[in-house]
């Protein structure tokens, strides 16, 4: 079977293109989140998969098809712009990372049409019966690689901080990290809780934490970049200056890179980007062309991950029924995709990714291992 090209994609000149697809359009729908929540990866992520359908467009479309994008945005009502989206005729849909929306995206669909959430960690949200993919990897998996990665390091203590038991993301990720930091020999030597997006004051947790701490363990959480450096000015304020910090994607897109007090923070990007790479080159070449930086840099080959995975499945399949295009991508096996291979064959939707661990060392945003969860 033909495989996407996406490198001669990507190096498509829109100042000089081939002839014009003519062929019947590969519709693409995205049902995105633009809330203050969601929206620092959706509305990245809305722009540059109209990009990179007129790169492809500009290399003559897939088998002489152009392909048309149309973004629809979920705000209160997911199950109205899924509707719309498919009374449009979308072929397949790029969805919202979190259940709230992409749930109801799923009711209205009633599993018939491929669902990409993008940016989704969520394990609940991947089931192939219902065609519901994710295109990265998992919390367990991305939490399991940062235990991993600090019981490596020699650290046996860990301080966690969690929304809950079982609460999405929050306490999901939580509750994979202490799972496998114990399975490993490791010891949780204190769980805190906290408010995801709100809290910044620590003052109780960390009064709790100076009597227990040893100065040496890992502290993990699933929190935004600006409250992991604001726990670790009051933890250091202790005089707990010996602490290592690792953290989820949340890290990521919420800029620790230029948080500061971020020098030693180690986080799970889905992608570690280095100047000169296909990525940055893509990122670059749109602002080039659309005069804007896009932010959340390393979740944006998740969106186009998806559109060149659900263009693939037709592909393979040679139809435009979604039933079968879900059937196609269900069947995919070592897709070579900027966010790296994508599996879902033998697979409930989710593709055993490995998990890329980066640091700031030096002031700078490096990659340090690379750890694989089966």
């Amino acid at each position: 079977m033909t495989s996407i090209d996406i490198d001669h994609i990507l190096s498509a000149d829109l100042a000089n293109c081939e002839g014009a697809p003519s062929g019947d359009p590969i519709r693409v729908g995205m049902a995105m989140d633009f809330s203050d929540v969601v929206g620092f990866v959706d509305i990245p992520g809305s722009k540059l998969v109209p990009y990179i359908a007129e790169l492809a467009n500009c290399r003559g479309g897939f088998n002489g098809r152009p392909v048309e994008v149309r973004v629809a945005e979920v705000g209160d009502d997911a199950a109205l712009a899924t509707e719309d989206l498919l009374d449009w005729g979308a072929h397949f849909l790029i969805g919202p990372p979190f259940a709230d929306f992409a749930l109801p995206i799923l009711q209205t669909t009633g599993g018939t049409v491929p669902l990409f959430v993008a940016a989704s960690t969520e394990p609940t949200l991947a089931d192939a019966s219902i065609n519901s993919y994710l295109v990265t990897f998992d919390d367990h998996q991305m939490s399991g690689a940062a235990a991993q990665w600090a019981l490596d390091q020699g650290i046996t203590r860990a301080i966690v901080f969690t929304e809950g038991e079982g609460i999405p993301y929050t306490g999901v990720n939580p509750d994979a990290f202490i799972a496998a930091f114990e399975a490993g020999g490791g010891e949780v030597v204190s769980v805190q809780t906290y408010v995801w997006f709100v809290d910044t004051d620590f003052s109780s947790q960390v009064n709790e934490i100076a009597q227990i701490s040893e100065n040496n363990e890992v502290v993990f959480s699933a929190a935004l970049g600006f409250q992991v450096t604001a726990l670790r000015g009051q933890l250091e304020g202790q005089g707990l200056d010996g602490l290592t910090y690792v953290g989820t994607d949340a890290l990521d897109a919420t800029g620790i890179q230029v948080e500061a007090n971020n020098e030693g923070i180690a986080h799970t990007p889905h992608t570690s980007i280095t100047a000169g790479d296909r990525i940055d080159s893509m990122l670059a070449a749109f602002e080039a062309t659309k005069g804007e930086a896009l932010d959340s840099r390393g979740f944006m080959a998740l969106y186009v991950d998806s559109m060149f995975i659900g263009i693939q499945g037709m592909i393979d399949c040679g139809c435009d029924d979604t039933a079968e295009i879900g059937e196609a991508v269900q069947q995919i096996s070592g897709f070579q995709g900027l966010s790296g291979e994508i599996t879902y064959e033998g697979t409930n939707g989710i593709p055993p990714k490995a998990v890329p661990i980066n640091r700031i060392v030096n002031g700078e945003d490096v990659l340090v291992d690379t750890i694989t969860i089966k």
